[in-house]
């Protein structure tokens, strides 16, 4: 079959899956999880000899060594994944949960119910991981997933997903519960982008480039987050120790991921006391600083911004860095260049934390914390699939709970409409 007919067929499948799915127990989708992590254990010499055959394709078309460690399932990765789908097995199950229920001056009992999604579709690049970790998510969410990884790991996903699917089928679940489209066609992305009579949601999952070409062509609704342009705004009220701790960690632990900060706002009351040694701690890390005309007067070694920097995801170890006169102008920096991902105010006046908590518009505000806690297993969520910058229907770190809708129920007792 052509590539439209076998996308089409996947959709298919998966639609009539979740059906299924709406009304499979807690128990079985537990225990599938679970023998979906001894099986990885398992047979992960098989895991690896197909892995091999993306990496050697990897190497002959000149990938990076960044790249090709993204797409390596070493025993760690392996084991890792394993270990994740225990942890999803161990998290609550959302479906079927009702949250709210009132009733009604005619006797009526109306109720909130937590259901699945359906069928979600899922784009990524690169990361062999984010099969296991999507699918275990989407099928103890009682989802279904067609999973459309990068060309590159086109051997891992399959492999994986088989494993996923004998886990299924001894389990006596639908198999189509998890699907990866087997072709590197890229006409197969457009394909499923368009089938929205089967799939009810798509989440891309890599470069700002991939996101906004799926925005652009899907007739299905998106959630998305295209880049993180995240700030810590230093407050003139700040412990300017603690201050300096969580500036380095949100800038230098892990300065390649979207939640890491990119611009540091600092009040003109303490700069000159807090970003000499602030600064140096950077420059020690290998840091590159681009600061304003003000920052240059207090720190003259640091290289000069440029407007393109504001709002700038760096993903690497570049800092802008502006000095602000106000809290205001801190808060209109964040409206006019921030991405709606994560900020941070350091302060220890408590009404201002509370303004930038309200003011601020973004999926997660902190005060007095780095931004690398916006993430689903930090936050105490779990696991996750990704984090939303949309605000239809989830805002933030997408665990279990955002992988499902509420439907309402009522109860009654004979009650008609007068």
């Amino acid at each position: 079959m052509d590539v439209k007919e076998l996308v089409t067929e996947v959709g298919r499948k998966a639609k009539e899956a979740s059906r299924k799915l709406t009304y499979l127990s807690t128990d079985i989708k537990n225990k599938v999880l679970k023998d979906v992590a001894a099986r990885l254990r398992e047979e992960r010499v098989f895991l690896q000899e197909e892995n091999r055959k993306d990496l050697e394709a990897a190497r002959e078309k000149g990938l990076s060594a960044a790249l090709i460690d993204r797409l390596t399932l070493s025993d760690k990765v392996i084991e890792g994944m394993a270990q994740g789908l225990e942890e999803v097995a161990a998290l609550p199950d959302p479906v079927g949960e009702v949250v709210k229920m009132w009733r009604r001056p005619n006797g009526l009992w109306v109720g909130r119910m937590r259901i699945p999604l359906g069928v979600i579709g899922m784009i990524y690049e690169s990361r062999p991981n984010v099969t296991i970790d999507a699918a275990g998510l989407c099928f103890k969410s009682g989802n279904a997933v067609i999973l459309r990884g990068g060309s590159e790991a086109i051997n891992s996903n399959i492999a994986l997903a088989r494993i996923f699917q004998d886990a299924l089928k001894a389990a006596g679940a639908p198999e189509a519960s998890v699907q990866v489209i087997p072709i590197t066609d890229r006409a197969a992305v457009n394909e499923l982008l368009r089938l929205e009579e089967y799939v009810d949601l798509i989440i891309p999952r890599g470069g700002e480039g991939l996101i906004r070409f799926v925005t652009e062509n899907s007739r299905i609704p998106v959630l998305k987050h295209y880049k993180g342009v995240c700030h810590v705004y230093v407050d003139r009220f700040a412990n300017l120790e603690m201050a300096r701790r969580i500036c380095f960690n949100a800038k230098v632990q892990r300065p390649g991921v979207c939640n890491a900060m990119e611009t540091m706002l600092v009040h003109k009351a303490i700069a000159q006391e807090f970003l000499p040694d602030m600064c140096e701690d950077f420059r020690a890390a290998g840091v590159e600083i681009r600061g304003c005309p003000k920052t240059k007067e207090i720190v003259p070694w640091v290289k000069e911004a440029t407007e393109n920097d504001w709002g700038e995801e760096f993903l690497d170890l570049i800092l802008a860095v502006k000095v602000v006169d106000t809290m205001d102008e801190a808060l209109s920096h964040i409206a006019r260049y921030g991405s709606n991902h994560t900020e941070s105010i350091v302060t220890e006046d408590y009404h201002r934390g509370l303004r930038f908590l309200r003011e601020v518009d973004a999926s997660v505000v902190m005060v007095n914390a780095s931004t690398r806690f916006n993430d689903g297993g930090q936050l105490g969520l779990g696991a996750e699939i990704g984090i939303s910058t949309t605000k239809l229907h989830a805002y933030g770190p997408m665990a279990l709970e955002e992988l499902t809708t509420l439907k309402f129920i009522v109860f009654g007792e004979g009650q008609i409409r007068e």
